[in-house]
């Protein structure tokens, strides 16, 4: 992942103050400014393995820059997705044959969430100083001050938030912070609804299930966000599809258009969207647990 210049910023990082903090920036803007290396790859293994030694250089950058917006989303956005796909995924594909080591993994999930969420937070507050404790009193008046920049902090502090508080069912102090998850990603769809290719409703097809105090069927909900998610992609990502299955089609257990939308999303040419492939990758691996697992998720009809 090095390349030179990134070795020679390394290397000033032992001199003086001043060229210390001025090579910090450059390295983190650098960091920050992503690129497909990781998002392109298409070996998950490969990925899971060098993503620490990524995020550990990004903290220690912060630890010098603690301000330095770009890296503190660098931080929440490579954390959550981390957790997720290397952590969580594990978890789950274990479960039925090793719970004492999937209940750890899960912990482990939920605090690596938890350090997204608190980057995203402070991501924010470098343009708005009193964020985070205002988010806490009034997440609705206080998310209002967040303008169309601020939505990459607001979706990725959002999502590493809603990813832990669902792992904390047996956290009533987490569990009640939904309604600043909600805020948060209400706030980014209104100021951007086609951010990143419609992530954002890819994230809302699986959080109506739990929106607090919603009138109607939380599916028809869903269905929308779905479509539009599709829309937005150009149909070019697993992502929707398998949450879709997995929140919608399960819990009404419908499971023909279970099947159907796994199948769709294996369908989907990893190659054919580059800057998606590992998301791609991930997804219908999970799409593949999911079919195996078609037997046991849905009741047999009582005749």
């Amino acid at each position: 992942m090095l390349n030179k210049a990134t070795v020679c910023l390394l290397l000033l990082l032992t001199q003086g103050c001043s060229v210390k903090r001025i090579a910090v920036n450059k390295l983190g803007n650098a960091l920050a400014s992503g690129g497909t290396t990781f998002t392109s790859d298409e070996d998950p293994e490969l990925v899971r393995d060098a993503l620490p030694f990524s995020l550990k250089l990004i903290e220690s950058l912060l630890a010098e820059s603690p301000r330095h917006r770009g890296l503190l989303l660098a931080a929440a956005s490579g954390f959550t997705p981390y957790a997720y796909a290397f952590v969580q995924e594990e978890a789950d594909e274990i479960q039925d044959r090793d719970l004492e080591r999937a209940t750890a993994l899960r912990i482990r999930a939920r605090r690596l969430y938890l350090r997204a969420r608190d980057y995203g937070v402070r991501g924010l507050e470098v343009s708005h100083p009193t964020f985070g404790s205002e988010l806490r009193k009034d997440p609705r008046a206080t998310v209002q001050t967040a303008t169309q920049k601020d939505v990459p902090l607001l979706y990725w502090t959002a999502a590493a938030w809603g990813a832990a508080i669902s792992l904390s069912k047996d956290n009533p102090d987490l569990v009640a912070d939904q309604g600043i998850v909600e805020a948060l990603i209400d706030r980014a769809l209104a100021l951007d609804e086609k951010f990143d290719e419609g992530a954002i409703h890819s994230f809302l097809i699986a959080y109506e299930g739990s929106r607090n105090g919603a009138e109607g069927d939380f599916a028809v909900r869903s269905r929308k966000h779905f479509d539009r998610a599709i829309e937005l992609s150009g149909g070019n990502q697993a992502g929707p599809l398998v949450s879709l299955a997995e929140n919608v089609s399960l819990q009404k257990q419908n499971r023909a258009e279970f099947e159907s939308l796994l199948k769709r999303a294996l369908a989907i040419d990893v190659n054919l969207k580059p800057d998606y492939r590992l998301a791609n990758v991930v997804m219908q691996r999970r799409a593949r647990w999911l079919l195996q697992r078609t037997d046991e998720l849905f009741l047999e009809d009582v005749k």
